[in-house]
């Protein structure tokens, strides 16, 4: 599932080339794409025609487009969503599920998913801490890219949880936009195991991992974010390439790159997890 690098690299093409345009059309393809949007297809339709599209944001994972006289249109990627810009006469993606046409130049936003676990839906925006948000993502923790986002809060959240450090770092309540990929890396860079008590981290050790989840992310978006396959991509079609840069995700049986040893993989929450067995011991007691 796409992490904050990759949902911010889509959200700065979509402010590109959507921001200021008037939906001309809106064509819903499949039903599931919507399926958030309780009122379903037509409603979805009707209500988001003539809207202008303003500001592309974003709040950790989650991605919106503001429209005018409020409310906004909320995406969520899933494994596979794509929202692509497609000039007039461009063929229909094999997974096409929503079109939207634009009244200017009859161009297109496309939602394209093959797996139809993503979709779309329109949204009230209601405001948490003096910043305007769709309400299906209110409850959702600032990221550390975001201006306001309070280190020593989060510092703080953390070690209260009382859980293992890794299920605590991609707990969204807490800090959003980290997922299983940046985790890893930054677990790595910080010599920690996934399992490590959140209440044995120090607040420095605390600190410099969010620190670590903060520079990881930021390199993964200088290099559009990480592609392991062709199903993320940004709004031009372009995969991202910061796979090439991971130390530790997806590497098992390699060297690590810091002591040599071999990567190992560890299932974690219907997922996986990736450590250097020697820089990231685990933890006594655990199993």
């Amino acid at each position: 599932m796409p992490e904050l690098p990759e949902v911010e690299v889509v959200r700065r093409g979509l402010h590109e080339h959507v921001a200021g345009r008037t939906v001309a059309a809106v064509e819903v393809l499949h039903p599931r794409a919507i399926r958030r949007h309780l009122p379903g297809a037509v409603d979805f339709a009707s209500r988001l025609a003539g809207r202008t599209m303003l500001a592309a944001r974003r709040r950790g994972k989650y991605l919106w487009v503001d429209l005018s006289d409020g409310d906004a249109v909320l995406a969520h990627l899933g494994m596979s969503g794509q929202l692509l810009v497609q000039p007039v006469g461009a063929p229909d993606e094999k997974h096409l599920r929503v079109r939207v046409r634009f009244a200017d130049d009859g161009s297109e936003l496309r939602f394209v998913d093959q797996r139809t676990f993503g979709g779309l839906l329109l949204a009230e925006v209601v405001e948490v801490d003096g910043t305007p948000l769709p309400e299906p993502v209110a409850h959702i923790a600032r990221d550390p890219m975001d201006p306001l986002f309070d280190p020593a809060a989060a510092v703080a959240a953390l070690r209260r949880r009382r859980t293992d450090v890794k299920r605590a770092l991609l707990d969204q309540t807490l800090v959003s936009g980290v997922g299983n990929i940046y985790a890893d890396e930054a677990l790595w860079r910080s010599r920690l195991h996934s399992l490590r008590p959140t209440d044995r981290l120090t607040r420095p050790k605390a600190a410099e991992l969010l620190t670590h989840a903060t520079d990881v992310m930021r390199e993964a978006l200088g290099q559009g974010g990480t592609s392991f396959d062709a199903l993320y991509v940004n709004v031009n079609g372009q995969s991202g390439y910061f796979d090439r840069s991971l130390n530790v995700y997806g590497q098992e049986n390699q060297p690590c790159a810091r002591c040599g040893t071999a990567i190992v993989r560890e299932p974690f929450m219907n997922r996986s997890s990736y450590s250097c067995p020697r820089c990231q011991p685990r933890p006594r007691g655990t199993s």
